[in-house]
């Protein structure tokens, strides 16, 4: 083997992970809410699990980093324990597509079908197709099937080029000679396990054996231990996610090691027995890209026929290993993990979100009551949903704007700019009641009474400030296209409202009925309220931008208030409703 040999491996191997990385990350996007759906459904049926597991991880071509996603969601409360495990077993399962893929390099013969099948038929094929997708598509789901095909292209060009660098290896002795040693299982599986560890992927360690099967060096019974080990290895990159996560999380990557580990050990046991006391040929024959396939397939599927029946003591002993902590822990609301994959990620900010709106909205409406019937225990409960809010703001903020760098399709996209736009709304919506409670303790303290009429008029404007409060929150929270256009119309109503009461206020002053600190205070509620119907206007206007694909709030409102007969009708209804 020579120097330009070696540099070939090497640029066969860069191209095949990087093909990997690719065609995995465009799969992830291009089918992104077919996953979010997948994981919808999932349930605690061993079965639904099992099968969610295999069919994402056939998706995305990684069962780590499809573990990874699992101790994430695991982390953040979408999936228990029980779950997980199930879910992991079926990516186990799953990552043996890949080197099906891969096997087709192996694939001999002169007929024509046989010929279409050899990835040197058709991969320049979809490599065109793939170009012509990614250059000539504005449209952001056929670049991404572009994408697919143009990483499936860069593998299989680089897998052809790892099998044709060492092809002269066959007659190298020293290279045969490392192949024997590794027929030794117990050194078969640490090979498998450490560069895998290494790249930390199996479906790539996989393939880089399958290309070393072209040497003719690789034996059967050598490939078999390699592959064993191969399964502990990719378990690396679940236990580094899990640093950091909660007990549950770390709970999960453990199951993912012990089921590898078990599993490794026991059919190593029975291959070991096998060997010695049979000694069959196949042992002995050399191994091909197809026979790697059939070994990786038949071990995966053999422990998961062993061990989906034990997922409870499985479960038992992870809870043993990970005891619970004397101490209560934080729920972690957004985990990095799932920006592994931005679809899912965006449904838990988009679920934080509401979250974060039942609360602030909360807030606003308990202000409205500490004004009416005041008690500390409603003022401190305002405050520490307004302190929280805030936090889910920072979090939000953050963790969107990271997932927005991320390459998204243009509805995602759209969404999370819609969500970075709304946190802030419900945040100060959140502050205003926080005002409120202020105004009701200066009302108190100072002992300032309104007078009769004033009271009724403020009656009116709270009963349209929970209505519009009521009609913002289901156009978010349901996507409610209605409600949304029933806002605006109430907001100026609102307006008007404010001026009226102000203005008739500026009356009773004039004839002594009304005092000039009480008429502070109304000011600040007043300015308070208009400025909380004003954020509902906003976050209407976003629902209804992301039903147009437009995100410009502005002209989206001034469209509705000028060309709008259901706005007119509206408003007018509003107005006789809010009367004062």
């Amino acid at each position: 083997m020579t120097i330009f040999n070696a540099l070939s491996l090497i640029g066969g191997l860069c191209l095949f992970l990087f093909g990997m990385n690719v065609m995995g990350q465009s799969l992830e996007r291009r089918a992104g809410s077919g996953l979010r759906n997948l994981l919808g459904k999932l349930t605690s049926k061993w079965y639904a699990g099992f099968l969610t597991g295999l069919g994402v991880t056939a998706v995305i071509q990684s069962s780590s980093a499809t573990t990874v996603m699992v101790v994430g969601f695991v982390n953040s409360g979408i999936m228990t324990l029980r779950q997980a495990i199930n879910v992991i077993m079926g990516a186990n399962v799953g990552t043996t597509v890949t080197s099906l893929i891969l096997s087709l390099n192996g694939i001999e013969g002169d007929g024509l079908l046989l010929q279409l099948l050899k990835p040197d038929s058709f991969t320049p094929v979809l490599a065109l197709v793939g170009i012509g997708y990614y250059m000539f598509s504005k449209n952001s789901k056929s670049k991404d099937t572009g994408e697919i095909l143009l990483g499936f292209a860069t593998l299989m060009f680089g897998m052809s080029t790892m099998s044709d660098a060492v092809a002269g290896l066959k007659d190298v002795e020293a290279f045969t000679r490392i192949f024997t040693l590794f027929e030794n299982p117990i050194l078969g599986v640490l090979a498998g396990a450490v560069l895998t560890a290494i790249i930390q992927s199996s479906s790539a360690s996989v393939g880089i054996l399958q290309a070393l099967s072209a040497t003719g060096s690789v034996t059967v019974g050598a490939a078999i231990p390699i592959i064993m080990g191969q399964n502990i290895g990719t378990c690396v990159t679940a236990l580094i996610s899990s640093v950091g996560a909660n007990k549950n999380a770390k709970r999960a990557a453990g199951v993912h090691l012990l089921f590898n580990v078990i599993g490794t050990v026991a059919w190593l046991i029975v291959f070991w027995i096998i060997k010695l006391l049979l000694a069959p040929v196949i042992f002995t024959a050399a191994a091909s890209e197809f026979s790697i396939f059939i070994c990786h397939a038949t071990f995966n599927i053999l422990c998961t026929i062993l061990l989906l029946p034990m997922a409870r003591v499985l479960e038992k002993i992870v809870i043993k290993l990970v005891p619970d902590s004397s101490e209560p822990e934080i729920a972690t609301e957004l985990d990095e993990r799932l920006l592994a994959t931005p679809p899912i990620a965006l449904d838990r900010c988009r679920k934080v979100t509401i979250d974060m709106a039942n609360m602030s909205v909360a807030a606003l409406r308990d202000g409205i009551t500490a004004l009416k019937e005041y008690t500390p225990e409603l003022a401190e409960s305002v405050r520490d949903a307004e302190g929280k809010t805030d936090r889910y703001e920072d979090i939000l903020g953050t963790y969107l704007v990271r997932l927005s760098s991320l390459q998204t399709g243009d509805h995602d996209s759209a969404e999370a700019t819609k969500l970075l736009k709304l946190i802030s709304d419900f945040e100060r919506i959140s502050d205003h009641g926080v005002n409120l409670v202020e105004s009701a303790e200066e009302l108190r303290d100072k002992k300032i009474v309104f007078t009769d009429e004033a009271l009724k008029e403020l009656d009116v404007l709270y009963s349209a400030v929970e209505e519009i409060l009521t009609l913002s929150l289901t156009a978010f929270v349901n996507d409610d296209l209605d409600a949304a256009m029933q806002v605006e119309p109430l907001e100026q109503v609102i307006d008007l409202l404010k001026e009226k009461i102000r203005t008739n206020h500026i009356v009773r002053l004039q004839q002594g009925l009304c005092t000039i600190d009480a008429g502070f205070v109304l000011s600040d509620l007043l300015t308070g309220l208009e400025r909380t119907s004003d954020h509902c206007s906003n976050i209407a206007g976003c629902v209804i931008d992301i039903a147009h694909n437009n995100m410009n709030i502005h002209q989206s409102l001034n469209a509705a208030r000028h060309d709008s007969d259901l706005f007119k009708t509206s408003y007018q209804g509003y107005l006789e409703k809010y009367a004062i």
